[in-house]
């Protein structure tokens, strides 16, 4: 009897050449780095180097995150990812009353140019890539990432990194939004011609999957949605009269590796099938490079248990598995106890040990897309292809992905997926080894690291000290200058940085364009 994945399609007992019955394998698959892309990106994969090896980090105070990327650094990790708490997020300040609680929290504070330095104190900026999970206020961020390199003396075209920027799956799955679509695509359009012409090297857009697979997306609906939102962005570029090639080839992607292997790594595979299609056949890429689906991975959080943590480690190295086995340029390890707090020095380590024994230690990456021939993994792949373009279908249906988040479509779609997986738990059907089979009648105690209540105080003093300081006036100004660019239909991140460069507050910068753009408020039509 076959079993189902987690996108509800059946997985067989035993496949053979039956299953793949008129399987091209030179239209399916190609070769590696060559159109459509299924094999991987680069001819050569990992046979030459490792993916890159992310640690996303960020907690509490500038000083206290800095001070664990030197460590990363120091581990070993060749990529910092920047996790920014809440209010950051949401274009607050520290000192609003919309912060309080939730200061250094689940990322670091940012409010200002002069955290942003203290971020990224004695760390070269043109040796390191950084990635920032950052999406309405992503300009900003970016914004003062360039301020800060220029202090540092490194020019803007020898920075490397990436920017999350994908406002869209906050509608549908995550609620860090802060305008109405409609302006929000126009700043991510905004994004990509200052990119194209002040940072070249940067990807200015990380399309995101994570969040709607930790918020209950199946395979299927993750890739499906995602792609979807990727096809929104490109049309509005293309709307605001960029050429595809032009941004294309930086854009990158973002999804979450879960324990289901075989599917995950049919998902990765599909994936980029059916982006190199979208991007040659329908917006007419001419550039190899608009066709490729370059994308990070982090492992599945939301498969992080609290029961039995450190089990959590050998989901976190299968999980990784499955995303290198899939082709990932990028990945990020979750720390065995992230279910519980922000990780520890040592768990963060272990985490990054993780992908080190994979790549130092294993043959994996000896050989390109392994399972390239496979007769369950090529079935499974063309089975989520499928399903996903089915998905895709229905959201151009709806009139794309911004009409379809407007009615809720993707929301509902996610939030059905994710009861039947909640009760499926529930009643032992899914099996989640520690919680629901093989627990303990006593768990070990585990003293998790704990943020400092005081950091919000400490930042509130900051703010203080900084708006004392300033040049009220200068800041005054360019902020006048920025609503009348919101306005208008010049690129808004020019005034915007002349703003934070006379210290403008996050909070400040976003505040100014709400006044303009206002706020946006979900509708539930599904």
């Amino acid at each position: 009897m076959a079993r189902e994945s987690e996108s509800g399609l059946p997985i067989e007992p035993v496949y053979g050449p039956a299953d793949l019955t008129g399987w091209d394998p030179a239209g399916k698959l190609g070769e590696p780095g060559a159109y459509p892309y299924t094999r991987g990106v680069y001819p050569t994969m990992y046979t030459g180097r490792p993916w890159t090896m992310r640690q996303y980090a960020g907690f509490g105070t500038a000083v206290e995150s800095n001070a664990r990327y030197r460590q990363l650094i120091a581990h070993g990790t060749t990529g910092l990812s920047v996790a920014f708490d809440l209010p950051t997020q949401m274009g607050h300040d520290s000192d609003a009353p919309l912060a309080h609680g939730e200061v250094g929290k689940v990322g670091v504070a940012i409010d200002s140019i002069e955290d942003m330095r203290v971020l990224f104190d004695g760390i070269p900026l043109d040796k390191v890539s950084t990635s920032m999970t950052i999406n309405a206020p992503a300009a900003l961020l970016l914004l003062l990432y360039q301020l800060v390199a220029e202090e540092q003396g490194v020019p803007a075209d020898r920075l490397t990194g990436t920017i999350q920027n994908d406002v869209l799956k906050e509608y549908i799955a995550r609620g860090t939004y802060i305008f109405p679509p409609k302006p929000s695509l126009r700043l991510t359009a905004d994004i990509f011609k200052y990119c194209t012409a002040e940072i070249p090297k940067w990807n200015t857009i990380s399309i995101s999957g994570y969040h709607m697979a930790e918020a209950g997306a199946s395979p299927a609906q993750e890739i499906a949605f995602t792609l979807a939102d990727g096809i929104e962005y490109v049309r509005t570029a293309v709307a605001a009269g960029m050429d595809v090639d032009d941004f294309a080839p930086r854009l990158s992607f973002f999804f979450v590796a879960r324990t289901t292997l075989l599917e995950e790594v049919a998902k990765f595979r599909a994936a980029r099938r059916i982006w190199a299609r979208v991007m040659k056949e329908d917006f007419g890429a001419r550039n190899p490079k608009s066709w490729m689906l370059r994308f990070h991975t982090q492992t599945a959080g939301v498969q992080l248990t609290a029961q039995q943590p450190e089990v959590n480690l050998v989901r976190v190295a299968v999980q990784a598995l499955g995303a290198v086995l899939g082709g990932t340029q990028s990945l990020h390890t979750n720390s065995f106890d992230e279910a519980i707090a922000l990780p520890t020095d040592k768990s963060a380590r272990l985490a990054l040990r993780t992908q080190q024994v994979l790549a130092y230690e294993t043959d994996v990456p000896a050989t390109v897309d392994p399972f390239a021939g496979s007769y369950a993994v090529e079935k499974l792949t063309d089975d989520v292809e499928a399903a996903a373009l089915d998905l895709m279908r229905r959201v151009e249906d709806l009139g794309g992905a911004e009409a379809a988040i407007e009615r809720g479509f993707q929301k509902a779609e996610i939030e059905r997926n994710a009861y039947r997986i909640a009760q499926e738990t529930d009643s032992g059907e899914r099996v989640v080894v520690g919680v629901n089979r093989f627990q303990l009648d006593e768990e070990e105690p585990y003293e998790p690291l704990r943020v400092d209540p005081a950091i919000e105080a400490r930042q509130r003093e900051r703010l203080t000290r900084l708006r004392s300081e300033r040049d009220q006036g200068a800041v005054a100004s360019a902020l006048t200058a920025l609503k009348k660019a919101a306005e208008g239909e010049e690129n808004v991140l020019y005034p915007m940085k002349e703003a934070l460069r006379r210290r403008a507050t996050v909070g400040e910068v976003c505040n100014a364009l709400r006044e303009v753009w206002g706020s946006y408020e979900p509708s539930d039509a599904f």
